[in-house]
């Protein structure tokens, strides 16, 4: 079959490795994929926005599963506009990919089916965020409500940081539209948990949990990013916190849902706050994550097409998701000076040292040939190494020693991915 990948990341990255594992695939093209892609699928010089061009070369090239991994074509309505010429597309339509596009849709919908979330308020209008905020408790959460590459979120310690929050975000529009609505939520504290999970719309089937660290520098220190390091397994998301959120989180997720006529099908990313009260949704995302499925991929043993093809067909009760029995650690390797500026077009070396090696992946995140057929960097964030240990603390001393194989002028990474792991 071919199969048709929409992004040029990381995770699209571990999507194409993954798919290209089936033996059922013949012909992977990534849109508009990466230089590190290139190993594994045909990229096409296609945006992930332009969505005539994608449905065009879809029809063209007779695709028999499209995966698109990104945010922005989900919640625009790309899978809808696939799935009307009939090509059988993996990730949620328009008014499901909402879960993730309206952070003031995903609260109202976890109070109505009463799932465990932070206390909150939606605010159309900066004076009445500022009134409410006047009166609030700090520290603060301010969130843009829709899209904000995973940097619209501001913790605010005095209600002068969360004046200055409200400009930001609701007057001068640092985050664009996405801040025509801010959600205000209460401050919570305790240990961060990803679960992601394959969605059929009425069957949902978790994926093993990660861990991400979002901050730019060493000791959660510096500006939010997209991602600087992830581990999986977490080793405080116990068997009994799973249960816990199978029964009061995932399912109830799923089937509100579905109730509201929005059935999922696809991917939802759920993140959590281990906190005193029990576990509540931080966010929702509705695609894998980025770096998370740079370590959750690699474990995973089920074939990734089937279990995509069941989610499509609403069959998942039938499939076995199985994992690796083992740990896989991400360090991202980012130009010095992201989230905020940095260089790009630097020579990249050392990619060959990871040939022949199992167990350890080189993802691209930011990367691209130049004129020269030479990689180099095109981003913040670079490349994620990713390496597999029999525990987390192996897979964590893998991981960084492979970090030293790749050498580019302004590399730069963080040195406690995982750190938590020595606490556990």
């Amino acid at each position: 079959m071919k199969v048709m990948i929409v992004g040029g990341g990381g995770r699209e990255h571990a999507i194409a490795m993954s798919v290209a594992k089936s033996e059922r695939v013949e012909k992977i093209y990534c849109l508009p994929g990466n230089a590190g892609i290139e190993a594994v699928a045909q990229c096409v010089p296609i945006g992930p926005m332009e969505f005539e061009k994608i449905r065009d070369f879809a029809k063209e090239q007779k695709i028999d599963l499209a995966v698109i991994g990104m945010d922005d074509p989900l919640v625009g309505g790309l899978t809808d506009i696939l799935e009307a010429e009939g090509i059988r597309t993996f990730g949620p339509r328009k008014n499901a990919a909402i879960l993730e596009g309206s952070k003031a849709f995903s609260k109202d919908l976890m109070k109505k089916y009463q799932i465990p979330t932070a206390a909150y308020e939606n605010f159309d209008n900066a004076d009445d965020a500022l009134c409410y905020l006047e009166r609030a408790s700090y520290p603060i959460v301010l969130k843009a409500d829709g899209l904000a590459l995973g940097k619209g979120v501001l913790i605010c310690k005095s209600f002068e940081e969360a004046k200055a929050g409200v400009k930001e975000i609701m007057l001068d529009k640092k985050f664009g539209a996405s801040g025509n609505t801010m959600v205000v939520e209460e401050f919570m504290t305790g240990r961060e948990v990803s679960v992601l999970s394959f969605v059929d719309g009425k069957t949902v089937k978790t994926m093993t949990s990660a861990q991400d660290h979002k901050r730019a520098k060493d000791g959660d220190e510096g500006s939010n990013t997209g991602g600087m390091g992830t581990f999986s397994p977490s080793p405080f998301y116990t068997e009994e916190i799973a249960q816990y959120c199978e029964e009061h989180i995932f399912q109830p997720t799923v089937d509100a849902m579905r109730t509201e006529g929005r059935e999922f099908k696809g991917i939802i990313f759920f993140g959590l706050m281990l906190t005193e009260d029990g576990p509540k949704v931080l966010e929702y995302n509705a695609r894998f994550g980025d770096p998370e499925a740079q370590v959750v991929l690699p474990r995973m043993k089920t074939d990734i097409v089937d279990v995509m093809e069941a989610c499509i067909d609403g069959t998942l009760d039938q499939v076995n998701l199985e994992f690796e029995d083992n740990a896989a650690v991400c360090v991202v390797l980012a130009s010095d000076g992201y989230p905020l500026a940095y260089e790009k077009g630097i020579p990249i070396e050392g990619f060959e040292k990871f040939e022949g090696k199992d167990g350890y992946y080189c993802f691209h995140a930011g990367t691209k040939k130049n004129e020269q057929g030479q990689i180099v960097t095109n981003g913040g964030r670079v490349l994620g190494i990713t390496a597999k240990g029999a525990d987390l603390k192996e897979a964590r001393k893998n991981a960084y020693a492979a970090t030293e194989w790749i050498s580019f002028a302004n590399k730069y990474m963080r040195n406690d991915i995982g750190k938590a792991i020595d606490e556990a």
